[in-house]
């Protein structure tokens, strides 16, 4: 019992682990093909970029976990029915369940460390990447003068080039428009040619112009006399310096991402829903001290106080009143007050309303990830038992469809539970709730030696109804 046991763990782990990094790699494809024109041209060391790497693929080990468990797990059962040694198994007198066993135990430890993951490094990972992120698409490109058009890199500069040597430091046809802010007078450069590089401690960058000439426009220096003066000045060589401080990478503040629902743990989530709550309750409580000055119905007791002397009024007494076209101006204005309370009430109960289902629905989250992993198993040991085909063939293209029905799924009841059309926790469950039953009849109809996918079994079928009604036809004739 022990050698098949090691037999079907042999069987799983080099499957899981090689296509868990294949799944990985091609997530982190896309990030990579999303995110080239934020990478590309920016100077970066290649530690940024690594760093950068690293911290996505944590932040897509959601999706790549249950992913290659699914296939996985096919891949492993596909290809013992594939060799005969379900069959071998079985006819030992050990049912399929029993084969399962040792599986059941690997993919429980998994999701108990897809739960801890999910819920102590995912937040950090999550805090890393999107901090990073920020901080990498704000950034100035290093790629800094281009050929052809006018640069604006430089805050007070508007340069342009003619054209550039394939070395990209030798420029040809420079023209170079200077405006310093705060100032309304400008200088133009032209120069013939230009060599391009940086200071030794990356602070500037160095143009040295060579045969050009110099356009400047100033003001007048006496009070009598405001014309401005125009001066021309030829050079053979001479440098301009630009300061390289706006291209250097700056971190964002880390506090400043700390209250990001995505960073926070299960006791974080749990402290701020609570308080988020309470801030609700208390705001509604108050909501009524807001509206009652508007509604004079209110302000009128209901009984008047024992001891109270109220003079009677004669019914011929005149009534002095304001005009009905007063009163109703007062009372439109009045409604109007109070409709603009409500609706600014309304719109902040909605927004806090929805931040509570955020919390709420990443709160449940941390426990998906696990129960996908178990449910996904579920399906595909059986599957793989049933369609009896190893390999990287038929259970790729299986356990992506199944995949793709549990993401959609999942992203239709968060998107729901979002917009609050359904609780949190049915949105995001729902895949789990649906899938898990597919899951335990596939077990069933593996563990009854079924012919699901057995396409000559179909065939027989349909060409067994086919002469049934041939024949049925035949005696009715």
């Amino acid at each position: 019992m022990k050698k098949i046991h090691l037999l079907i763990l042999k069987s799983f782990i080099r499957p899981f682990i090689v296509t868990f990094f294949i799944v990985m790699f091609v997530l982190l494809m896309l990030f990579l093909f999303k995110y080239i024109d934020d990478l590309i041209g920016k100077g970066f060391q290649w530690y940024i970029i690594l760093e950068l790497m690293m911290y996505a693929s944590m932040t897509n080990v959601a999706m790549a976990l249950p992913l290659s468990v699914l296939l996985s797990s096919i891949m492993t059962y596909g290809s013992l029915g594939e060799n005969y040694e379900l069959v071998a198994i079985k006819s030992a007198g050990i049912s399929l369940g029993r084969a399962m066993y040792p599986m059941m135990i690997v993919v429980t430890l998994l999701s108990i460390s897809a739960f801890v993951f999910s819920d102590y490094m995912l937040p950090i990972a999550n805090f890393k990447y999107y901090s990073l992120l920020y901080d990498v698409r704000q950034q100035k490109t290093s790629f800094l003068i281009s050929e052809g058009v006018f640069n604006d890199s430089f805050p007070g500069y508007s340069i342009r080039v003619k054209k550039k040597d394939p070395d990209g430091q030798t420029l040809h046809g420079v023209m170079i428009y200077e405006k310093k802010e705060g100032m309304t007078d400008m200088a133009v450069i032209f120069a013939k040619e230009a060599v391009m590089y940086r200071t030794p401690d990356d602070m500037y960058l160095v143009l040295k112009l060579k045969e050009g000439i110099r356009y400047e426009e100033e003001p007048g220096k006496s009070s009598f006399n405001t014309r401005q003066q125009f001066r021309r000045m030829r050079f053979a060589t001479t440098e301009q310096k630009f300061d390289l401080g706006g291209f250097k990478l700056k971190r964002t503040d880390a506090n400043e991402w700390r209250s990001t629902i995505q960073m926070m743990n299960l006791k974080q989530l749990t402290k701020f829903q609570d308080s988020t709550i309470k801030a609700v309750n208390k705001a509604s409580s108050a909501n009524y001290s807001l509206i009652s000055p508007y509604l004079k119905y209110f302000s009128v007791p209901q009984k008047m106080p024992a001891g109270t002397n109220v003079t009677p009024v004669a019914a011929s007494a005149p009534i002095k009143s304001t005009t009905p076209d007063r009163q109703l101006a007062s009372a439109l204005s009045e409604a109007q007050s109070v409709r603009e309370t409500l609706r600014s009430i309304a719109d902040r109960y909605k927004e806090e309303s929805k931040g509570i289902r955020r919390y709420s629905i990443e709160y449940q989250k941390k426990f998906t990830l696990s129960a996908a992993c178990l449910a996904l198993f579920l399906i595909g040991a059986p599957l793989g038992a049933i369609i009896r085909k190893g390999g990287l063939g038929l259970p790729v293209v299986v356990s992506v469809i199944f995949f793709l029905i549990y993401y959609i799924i999942a992203t239709i009841g968060e998107k729901s539970a979002k917009e609050g059309n359904i609780t949190p926790f049915t949105g995001m469950w729902m895949a789990i709730f649906i899938l898990t039953p597919i899951g335990l009849f596939l077990s069933y109809k593996a563990a009854n030696d079924s012919v699901l996918f057995d396409a000559e079994a179909y065939k027989r079928y349909f060409n067994k109804l086919f002469k049934g009604r041939k024949s049925n036809k035949a005696v009715q004739g």
